[in-house]
């Protein structure tokens, strides 16, 4: 097998951004990186995707709803959202976080609401 010699670089001052906001950082074949940055207080949609989220608190504190638990996302936190599990967050100051999500969520529609 040939080693994979394709490395990426994003400078994420010029990273596309999403339908909700994010920006897409790098992304590979299967997992892709993104940043919410500074998501002010309140309630986002609930919503099931197609795609795993593993995430890291930058600063600020929300809660994540998921499967009836909540927990509690605060700075040095990660946290985890299984394929398909029902969840929404509520932004309780101004949030920053990045997530991996795998397979990555922008492609073949995976990131607009079912």
């Amino acid at each position: 097998m040939e080693p994979d010699t394709t490395v990426t670089k994003i400078d994420s001052k010029h990273s596309p951004h999403g339908p909700e906001g994010e920006k897409y950082l790098a992304s590979g074949v299967r997992v892709a990186m993104r940043l919410w940055e500074a998501e002010q207080p309140g309630d986002h949609p609930t919503s099931a995707r197609a795609y795993e989220v593993v995430g890291y608190v930058l600063r600020g504190r929300a809660e994540l709803h998921t499967e009836g638990q909540l927990v509690l996302l605060q700075p040095g936190d990660s946290y985890v959202v299984p394929r398909g599990a029902r969840h929404h967050y509520r932004v309780l100051e101004p949030f920053s976080t990045v997530e991996a999500t795998s397979p990555p969520s922008y492609a073949h529609g995976r990131d607009e609401a079912p």
